[in-house]
């Protein structure tokens, strides 16, 4: 094993690194203000320097690069603001990655290269009103009529609803029962038939447009069937890769977190001495590091080992579970540690702590992995159901 970057990877974290700290503060700043996506300048921006689909095949425009590169530029961007480095998880992490991996070439040629250009952003819409963490209750359903597919359901807590372009979504492509009748389609916006509910408003996540979604008789061709009926397996083995992103959110708010109040133990001074010289400053500190330490080895772990395809269950679910509560804790003892200049909105730790118990919840709940990396273990899956 060996834990050190090499020179090529150092240089593409620095470069980002350098990128991010000084162009992005200022935009990051009016999402937060605004509650609204970066633009279609800064995503463009983000194409011209390679951030988009960093793991994506160089033939559709990505980057070619590995799934690791692609955790370094996104831990870069996502420590100045989660809501800026949303388009670049999408394009590296999310949906493009199903569509990489299982569409049939035409949409994989149509979309990805708009994906990587800035020109297209894809969202995922898996879970509805009643199927969350239960997602093979999922209700939508779609039908194929010829060379048509009509869609019909309704769906929430999609991160981009209202804003992207199109959407992976998950519906029911046949009347086989649970997971068995689980596809995916790409239905972009605009489709007759497809609406948008009221946005929401969430306590972090400033900048990741959120609402219900609705489809009535959505007429799609059949060509955009990603997954068919029984793909569902396939469709989460992408999503082990998704929640490598989250991970890497994760650990990007705790590392901004931390970085700003090791600096800040230095400079502010109580009972005339630096308040880092008092032990039990040192303690929070340490722990803090450790954990951040821990959590970079397990998303590390769970990446490298997924260079030959995509990442396992149990380790992109340790992964995500220790990382979703690490992170809640840093940026609580970095709150702390800064007393009422961490609970000011004038001073960045409490967007930090608010984007940071997002995590624990996107992409999965924080319990949820836990009986995943359960099942992982024994090698089955546990029926959750009372009946």
């Amino acid at each position: 094993m060996d834990f050190t970057l090499s020179e090529e990877q150092t240089a593409l974290q620095e470069t980002v690194r350098r990128f991010a700290q000084t162009e992005l503060p200022d935009i990051a700043r009016e999402v937060e203000e605004t509650d609204e996506s970066p633009g279609a300048d800064v995503m463009h921006r983000f194409a011209e320097l390679g951030l988009l689909g960093v793991n994506l095949p160089e033939a559709y425009g990505g980057g070619g690069m590995s799934h690791f590169e692609a955790v370094l530029v996104l831990e870069e961007v996502a420590k100045v603001s989660i809501g800026v480095a949303f388009p670049i998880f999408e394009s590296c992490f999310g949906p493009a990655l199903a569509i990489a991996n299982f569409a049939p070439e035409a949409m994989r040629q149509e979309v990805l290269p708009k994906v990587c250009s800035g020109d297209m952003i894809v969202a995922v819409s898996m879970s509805e009103p009643g199927a969350g963490s239960a997602l093979t209750d999922l209700t939508t359903k779609a039908r194929v009529e010829g060379d048509r597919v009509i869609i019909n359901g309704q769906k929430r807590w999609c991160s981009g609803a209202g804003h992207s372009d199109a959407y992976v979504v998950y519906c029911r492509l046949s009347e086989d029962p649970g997971a068995k009748g689980i596809g995916a389609v790409l239905v972009e916006k605009g489709a007759d038939g497809f609406t948008f509910g009221k946005r929401e408003h969430h306590m972090g996540f400033r900048g990741v447009h959120s609402a219900d979604m609705y489809f009535d008789d959505v007429s799609v061709p059949a060509e955009n069937i990603i997954v068919p009926a029984g793909g569902f397996r396939k469709l989460m083995e992408a999503f082990d890769l998704e929640r490598c992103g989250n991970t890497t959110m994760s650990l990007a708010c705790a590392q901004s977190a931390f970085d700003y109040v090791l600096n800040y133990v230095q400079e502010r001074e109580q009972f005339g001495k630096q308040i880092i010289d008092f032990q039990a400053v040192q303690l929070q500190i340490a722990d803090m590091k450790m954990k951040l330490d821990a959590a970079r080895l397990l998303l590390y772990r769970a990446v490298v080992n997924a260079e030959s395809g995509l990442p396992s269950v149990g380790e992109s679910s340790i992964a995500k579970c220790f990382a979703n509560e690490m992170t809640r804790e840093v940026t609580g003892k970095a709150m702390q540690l800064m007393g009422g200049y961490g609970y000011s909105r004038e001073y960045p730790m409490e967007q930090k702590m608010r984007d940071s118990w997002g995590w624990g919840i996107a992409g999965g709940s924080i319990d949820i992995q836990k009986t995943n990396i359960a099942s992982a273990l024994v090698g089955r899956r546990f029926n959750q159901r009372t009946k």
